[in-house]
């Protein structure tokens, strides 16, 4: 029971902290953004996948 209460209480500071600073101002360990990200590639495949653009 107790670990409901956290979680629930751990929602409603991630909503206050996300109504206060916009959406993505926190993120859970292990989360990704799903927000596409337009590229330019470089030229360089090497430096490409470096920068993880995948160019």
């Amino acid at each position: 029971m107790a670990g409901t209460d956290r979680e629930k209480a751990l929602d409603a500071a991630l909503a206050q902290i996300e109504r206060q600073f916009g959406k993505g101002a926190v993120m859970r360990l292990g989360e990704r953004p799903n927000e596409p990200i337009e590229v330019i590639p470089t030229g360089s495949t090497a430096l490409d996948v470096a920068l993880g653009v995948g160019g």
